[in-house]
């Protein structure tokens, strides 16, 4: 709110939602090398299980949830929140008003033309452990996007980001 005094509660929302994201946290996770301290943290005999799991978005956004909560516990709120509002700085500069997720923004514009959105599950490829997942993104029926991730969000994301720029493409003037 003290960086955006003019902000709607909405958008403060959306803002506060973006921050405390599973990518936002896997990001600062990422960051950190937590997946990798995992890995050699883990005993011996759970190596081959860490190193599958360590790169999972999941995962990271748990592992990074499970850190900030330990130091809250062992070094209190001041030293905490330096750590986080540093670990998190770049998401917090990407939060700013009216910016919204693209599944969201897709939504909404989708909504001011009195159309709906749906998300259609195409394609799951390859192990459990490093899937690889297909969407579409359709507008009325109609496919507008396609995106692929390692995760079904991810995926509904990347087709989302896609049909909302041809959405925005066939807009007159």
């Amino acid at each position: 709110m003290r960086r955006h005094p003019q902000a709607t509660a909405g958008d403060l929302t959306w803002m506060r939602q973006a921050v405390v994201s599973g990518e936002a946290c896997a990001s600062a996770a990422r960051d950190a090398g937590l997946g990798a301290a995992m890995v050699a943290a883990a005993p011996h005999g759970a190596r081959t299980d860490a190193r599958r799991l360590a790169p999972k978005l999941s995962i990271q956004a748990e592992l990074a949830e499970a850190v900030i909560g330990g130091a809250w516990l062992d070094l209190g709120r001041e030293h905490t929140t330096t750590a986080v509002l540093e670990a998190f700085a770049d998401a917090i500069a990407d939060a700013v008003p009216g910016r919204r997720d693209p599944k969201s923004a897709l939504q909404e514009e989708a909504a001011r033309h009195g159309r709906g959105v749906a998300y259609e599950l195409v394609a799951q490829r390859g192990p459990a452990h490093a899937r690889t997942f297909v969407s579409r993104a359709l507008i009325d029926g109609r496919q507008l996007g396609e995106g692929t991730g390692s995760s079904k969000q991810a995926s509904e994301i990347a087709a989302a980001v896609e049909a909302l720029e041809r959405l925005r493409a066939e807009e007159p003037g």
